[in-house]
């Protein structure tokens, strides 16, 4: 099959990207965001191979991006700022501010609505800068920028090519071959988790990764399922790792599950920080889990998945550019968003989900 060439863009006020020298990306969520929002970094370093390009994130959010091929700096903000009172707070802002107007943006690429992006574009004044468009105070954000490009809602259509679509706004083609999930464990995360699985036995390939948890409970399969799942995953003769963020909560519905399964799993919940776990998951034989930044991280890492989705949308967050399947109920009410059936936390199409299911779905992308 021959590779078309990308369409000429018609925009009058499209620029060109042979003129950038520097731009910052901000995208100010939470991680698995953040990691969708690589493609722009890689895109954009596709079309502008001089042009060096940052990023601004939440602190806790760097290890989503860092080290990625298309980066050049990475600049954070901390969450914690606030606490440490106002003096304190503005020599961390001011710090910053001198930091991002040394380097001498051409072009802003604000990937939220995030009021702070459209601050630090007023005061760093670069030629172009390019947001969504915003509803509240839509005059002041309007000419916050010089672009801004729409969203689709109703979740049809994944979050990467809603980022993607700034850089189209701005008469920029994203490169197909650029369109794929990025995110590097280091060498040092790579050696430590290597031997770490030596010690149980393990090497790359020989076991599927469990990780059933998520930041947001009601995004979660019961733990009577996952019990059930796990069972009959070792009674096949699978090795299974189980995963789990370093939260009390998600250690002890990791700890639920094992003791309601009785059958030997290998247990490094609370285990890892982020790069360490995507050390882990590039070692898997396959992902499983719910919508989360570690489903995420398992596609970046090109693990195939299988992925459980209830009231979130799997088609504007599912695995992206990764051999995976969606498992999710039938339930007409889905995607809702919301926290739970009634806003009560628990999310009746998760739970309607059955154990036959995902094994279909674990056999189905194991043998693709």
């Amino acid at each position: 099959m021959t590779n078309l060439p990308l369409p000429a863009t018609y925009l009058p006020d499209a620029i060109d990207p042979t003129q950038l020298r520097r731009v910052l990306v901000i995208k100010l969520r939470h991680h698995g965001d953040v990691l969708l929002s690589g493609p722009v970094l890689s895109s954009l370093k596709a079309a502008a191979p001089g042009c060096e390009i940052d990023a601004l994130v939440f602190t806790d959010t760097t290890a989503m991006l860092a080290g990625h091929p298309a980066l050049s700096q990475l600049h954070s903000i901390g969450r914690d700022w606030k606490k440490l009172g106002p003096l304190a707070q503005l020599r961390k802002e001011w710090a910053l501010l001198q930091t991002l107007r040394q380097r001498r943006y051409d072009l802003i690429i604000h990937l939220t609505d995030h009021p702070r992006g459209a601050w630090l574009t007023r005061l760093l004044a670069p030629r172009w800068s390019v947001a969504p468009q915003r509803a509240k105070g839509a005059r002041w954000w309007k000419a916050s920028f010089t672009h801004l490009y729409r969203t689709v809602g109703g979740g049809r259509r994944h979050t990467v090519d809603t980022h993607l679509d700034a850089l189209r706004r701005l008469g920029i083609q994203p490169d197909p071959a650029a369109r794929a999930l990025c995110m590097e464990p280091g060498e040092e995360a790579r050696a430590q988790v290597d031997a770490l699985l030596a010690e149980h036995g393990l090497q790359a390939g020989d076991f599927i990764q469990l990780h059933p948890a998520s930041r947001w409970f009601f995004k979660c399969w019961p733990a009577a399922l996952n019990a059930q799942l796990l069972q009959q995953l070792v009674a096949r003769g699978e090795k299974i790792v189980i995963t789990a963020a370093p939260d009390e909560r998600e250690r002890q519905m990791v700890d639920a599950i094992i003791a309601a399964a009785g059958v030997p799993v290998i247990n490094l919940a609370g285990r890892f920080n982020l790069r360490q776990l995507a050390a882990l998951t590039t070692r898997a034989r396959l992902f499983v889990g719910v919508d989360s930044a570690p489903m995420h991280i398992a596609a970046a890492v090109g693990t195939p998945c299988v992925a459980l989705f209830g009231p979130s949308g799997d088609r504007e967050w599912g695995p992206w550019m990764v051999k995976s399947e969606v498992v999710a109920s039938d339930h007409s009410c889905r995607p809702c968003g919301q926290d739970g059936c009634g806003g009560g936390k628990v999310s009746e199409c998760l739970y309607a989900i059955s154990v036959q299911q995902v094994l279909g779905a674990i056999d189905r992308v194991l043998a693709a």
